[in-house]
């Protein structure tokens, strides 16, 4: 019998070569080789932005994102977070087995708080990671795919876990955080440590060839070069950053290192290289994203038959926990 894994992205706008790098390629390895439920958490969308104008194409520009890169609704279970509100009441239930502080050093929650400069966080900000831990428990998930930037909310659930467990009577798994080998974090285009919707420093799976183009030409690069004779660093440099993740070409990129280090070559010519490299890798994704747009009810579809199965297997959760707990 396959493992279960668990995974979710917040539907706050198209996806990146960020999520691209850091998760989607790892998705396409997952969904062969074990049980899948990837779904839209549009409520812990909530969390920074209770503005919902735009949450319905958001969730539909998610899928079609993962869609697009190649990931296949017919081995993974697709669904949306407020669809399934067994989960609240999940979460509400776990609330209970953790206290105020141990969420407050949450270290990502203290990156969201400085990125976005707030002062004094929502309660569902507050307890985001107990929501969390309650996704990934509805289900009983095995594993759970995550860079090491996330690690700490896999460790949060498996403490809400062990402690249900050992208070009440065994009902859940404890999951273990799944972290890729090859993980990587993008940085921004303007040299930020991370590519971001909110910082508007992202290129798009979705963008078309002149946009990436345009982006790629505005790179933030080597800040100790002044002239395109002088010595440049590769480490750390955004533009190369890009073109190990992304240039197929790798003959190309140690020959684009070797000049650069040398003096011998400038940015325009490396960025060209790189905006002409990075339309050749989203070709296909624009490609598939376009075919899967003129299907009007496919995402939909989709959404609702996974959507289905996901809240039959929360069903049952939430009944073996308050079996468990004496609630019923």
């Amino acid at each position: 019998m396959k493992k279960r894994i668990l995974t979710g992205d917040r539907p706050t706008g198209k996806l990146h070569l960020g999520h691209y790098v850091g998760s989607l390629r790892n998705r396409l390895k997952l969904q062969d080789e074990y049980e899948c439920f990837f779904f839209a958490a549009d409520l812990h969308a909530l969390t920074t932005n209770t503005d919902t104008s735009q949450i319905q194409k958001n969730i539909k520009d998610l899928v079609l994102d993962q869609l697009s890169v190649g990931i296949d609704p017919a081995k993974v279970t697709f669904y949306v977070q407020s669809r399934v509100p067994e989960v609240a009441e999940l979460a509400t239930i776990f609330s209970m087995l953790v206290t105020k502080p141990r969420l407050e050093r949450t270290p990502t929650l203290k990156d969201v708080m400085r990125d976005l400069k707030i002062e004094n966080p929502s309660l569902g900000l507050l307890s985001y990671p107990v929501l969390m831990a309650a996704d990934i428990l509805m289900v009983r998930a095995n594993l759970v795919p995550v860079g090491k930037d996330q690690a700490s909310h896999v460790e949060l659930t498996r403490e809400i876990a062990t402690k249900f467990n050992s208070t009440y009577k065994e009902v859940f798994p404890i999951p273990e955080a799944l972290i890729p080998k090859d993980f990587a974090i993008l940085p921004g285009i303007d040299g930020k440590q991370k590519m971001s919707k909110s910082l508007g420093n992202a290129i798009f799976l979705s963008d078309d060839e002149s946009t990436v183009r345009e982006k790629v030409m505005k790179m933030y690069t080597d800040p100790t070069r002044i002239h395109p004779t002088d010595p440049g660093h590769v480490e750390g440099n955004p533009v190369f950053i890009y073109h190990d993740a992304l240039n197929d070409n790798k003959q190309e990129v140690e020959e684009l290192k070797r000049r650069y280090k040398e003096g011998k070559v400038g940015d325009i010519e490396v960025k060209e290289k790189l905006a002409a490299a990075l339309n050749k890798f989203l070709a296909p994704i624009r490609a598939r994203r376009a075919k899967f747009e003129k299907e009007d009810a496919l995402v939909e579809k989709i959404l609702t038959e996974g959507t289905k199965k996901a809240k039959a297997e929360a069903a049952e959760t939430l009944k073996l926990a308050k079996e468990a707990m004496g609630l019923i």
